[in-house]
């Protein structure tokens, strides 16, 4: 049989392939001449073969039919051979795969290889994809390599250990005895790696954290006091080009021990004393003038702030971050706001010297920084700034883009309701969120609104007006026009009359009133939800009107064949309180009192029926059986009056008694108020 083709020709003829049909065909037939070699019992070119076979795996081809002669490479004696073997191992095999425990006894033999590079390459492989089997059977070989003088075996040991610990944990205090003297190796490899176990052991093993915490007789073998010592010696080195990177000593080691001290700080008064003087040095000495020094520098933040770290050193930290935030980096300005929005809440007046550096992230372009940047301007909200940073927010509210818009109104809407600094500067806020995004607030908005403007009783006129004002010729804010629409019902008579003392008062007659209302009605961008609170408004202000009471007539019985259901049983009940229960209109739709906010370890309850919703007032005491008397109609004409919702109140079956309640049962027995 002819001798197979050279790796770098089979990669040659394949890039040649001019469309991906031409070079499947040629995968092909190279796979079929690679499985009649390996039929052979002498096969002098099975380390070529599989050479080849990996490069098509890199392509996304099939390879599986050469894991055999992987496991036949890796008892080969030859060294390139055993190369090629291990390299196929880690890339075909994985633990799902039975073959891979026929390398066990392999594996064995090459850790107690003379070669060091032959027991590399066994590390290097159980390391990789090592079961948990074939780790039980060789952590005693490693164990044994992470002792010896070898550095080069020594920093694939550590890494090989790591492996065996997340395999099978229990073997962890295997290695315990062999982490004493690894930190005081010169070697940075060595180090580096020494210190991802020890960060290992001390995650997965509150045991071993504590044993790595505790105080011992001689300093030198502390771990904190160790890892101190390394840190400040690659700080104050001098230029090594073996380990210089941008004018700095290895900084991926400097990361590793600075995410080790984290750990061994945590709730730890002593390992934090410990650690805070190296930690200032790091955060003053470390250039940030390139990436690697913004690197350590934050890692050095993190750090400081998940310690039992001093005031002082914590200031120091957010003051870094505020420095990140003004770098051209967006990476930089992104980790800096997600860690100061992680420790807004312990270090609040330190990050407020920062406010103005975050408000102005709100204009960047980026979605993620923006997205930061309006979580913690709203973390930071207080009532000493709360209306400086409403200003910001609602400015933001105005330009950003739609995915923001609906989180942003939450977020006011929340901040408003907690630091309000008056009654009228909180409905202007959140008049002016439904103004600018009403579309994507909260459904709970509109009842919260209207349970504010039903509390605020002297700023009754002042908001109608400005909600009058607000609808003019616009429905496109639905939730705006809602609440318009249930204000304009409620205090009509107020915006007719012009009491308004807040603002200059308008001249509005009843018929612009009742034209604004129908307008609603007719709008095609109006819901039906609001199209029913318009409806009620109108039926409202039969009572608070005069000289329209005819012209709200016709407009309640037009409606009553509209092809809505809702508004169809709205108009029906209302012709009805005209036609048979005129004298009982007053008192059914006469003005809502002042709501009790009721709040059960969540938001305000709200009680919803017929697509209208309003904060309700909820029983706490379970009403008494028996017949309802006689006293409670004026609670349903109470209820009554807002709209056709009711909370809901289980009553038993009652006899018609003979006073003018008996009407309201007649009434409320003949139509259907509950929807």
């Amino acid at each position: 049989m002819p001798a197979p083709i050279r790796l770098r020709e089979l990669i040659r003829t394949i890039r040649t392939a001019r469309t991906q049909a031409e070079e499947r065909e040629m995968i092909q037939k190279e796979c079929a001449a690679i499985r009649s070699s390996f039929r052979e019992e002498d096969n002098t070119y099975r380390c070529r073969n599989v050479a080849k076979l990996l490069y098509m795996h890199m392509l996304g081809y099939p390879a599986h039919f050469g894991q055999l002669e992987c496991l036949k490479l890796i008892a080969s004696q030859k060294f390139t051979d055993k190369r090629i073997g291990y390299l196929g191992a880690m890339l075909l095999l994985d633990e799902r795969q039975d073959v891979h425990l026929l390398m066990t006894n392999c594996i064995k033999n090459d850790l107690n290889h003379s070669t060091q590079y032959v027991q590399g390459l066994a590390l290097c492989t159980l390391g990789c994809m090592g079961s948990s089997e074939m780790c039980r059977d060789l952590a005693g070989e490693v164990e044994k390599l992470l002792k010896t003088s070898n550095s080069y075996l020594r920093k694939k040991a550590a890494l090989c250990a790591v492996h065996v610990i997340r395999k099978v944990p229990e073997l962890m205090e295997m290695f315990l005895p062999a982490t004493k003297n690894l930190l005081n190796e010169k070697n940075h490899g060595v180090l580096h790696t020494s210190v991802v176990l020890l960060t290992e052991m001390c995650e997965r093993s509150p045991d071993m954290l504590a044993h790595f915490r505790k105080v011992r007789q001689l300093s030198s073998s502390q771990l904190v006091p160790q890892l101190v010592r390394i840190l400040k010696n690659l700080i104050m080195s001098g230029y090594s080009p073996e380990h210089d990177v941008s004018g700095i000593s290895d900084p991926f080691l400097q990361v590793r021990i600075l995410r080790l001290l984290r750990i061994l700080g945590r709730n730890d008064d002593d390992s934090s004393e410990a650690m805070n003087d190296i930690l200032a040095q790091v955060a003053t000495n470390t250039e940030t003038s390139k990436n690697v020094g913004n690197a350590i520098l934050y890692e050095t933040v993190l750090t400081i702030m998940d310690i039992k770290s001093e005031s002082g050193l914590r200031v120091l930290a957010i003051n870094i971050l505020g420095r990140f935030l003004l770098n051209n980096d967006k990476n930089i300005r992104y980790v800096a706001l997600t860690s100061l929005l992680k420790t807004v809440q312990t270090d609040h007046n330190a990050v407020q010297r920062h406010r103005s550096t975050i408000v102005d992230c709100l204009k960047d372009l980026d979605v993620s920084i923006k997205r930061r940047a309006m979580e913690l301007s709203f973390a930071l909200v207080n009532g000493n700034n709360v209306r400086g940073m409403m200003k910001e927010l609602l400015y933001f509210l105005d330009s950003c883009e739609p995915e923001f818009k609906a989180d942003c109104a939450s977020g006011i809407f929340l901040a408003a309701e907690k630091y309000a600094p008056s009654k009228r500067w909180h409905i202007d806020t959140i008049m002016r969120v439904l103004t600018t995004a009403g579309s994507y607030v909260r459904d709970d908005a509109v009842p919260n609104l209207i349970q504010l403007i039903t509390n605020s009783v002297e700023m009754h006129a002042y908001t109608v007006q400005r909600l009058y004002k607000a609808i003019l010729g616009d429905y496109s804010q639905q939730p705006l026009v809602q609440v318009a629409s249930w204000c304009i019902g409620e205090y009509g008579d107020l915006l007719v009359s012009g009491q308004c003392e807040e603002e200059e008062p308008i001249q509005v007659t009843e018929d612009e009133v009742l034209d604004i209302l129908e307008s609603v009605l007719i709008s095609n961008m109006s819901a039906s939800v609001t199209r029913g609170y318009a409806l009620t408004a109108i039926m409202k202000l039969s009572t608070r009107f005069t000289c329209t009471v005819n012209r709200i007539k016709k407009v309640v019985s037009i409606y009553g064949s509209s092809i809505d259901v809702e508004l169809q049983q709205r108009a029906v009940e209302y012709n009805a309180l005209f036609k048979k229960y005129d004298h009982m209109r007053p008192a059914l739709l006469e003005r809502m009192p002042v709501m009790e906010k009721v709040t059960t370890n969540g938001p305000t309850e709200i009680v919803q029926t017929n697509g209208e919703t309003e904060p309700a007032v909820l029983e706490t005491k379970p009403p008494p059986s028996g017949l309802q008397p006689a006293s409670q109609a004026n609670d349903l004409l109470d209820l009554l009056g807002g709209s056709d919702v009711t909370p809901v109140i289980p009553t038993a079956p009652t006899s018609k008694p003979a006073s003018a309640g008996g009407e309201l049962l007649d009434l409320l027995g003949d139509l259907n108020l509950t929807g």
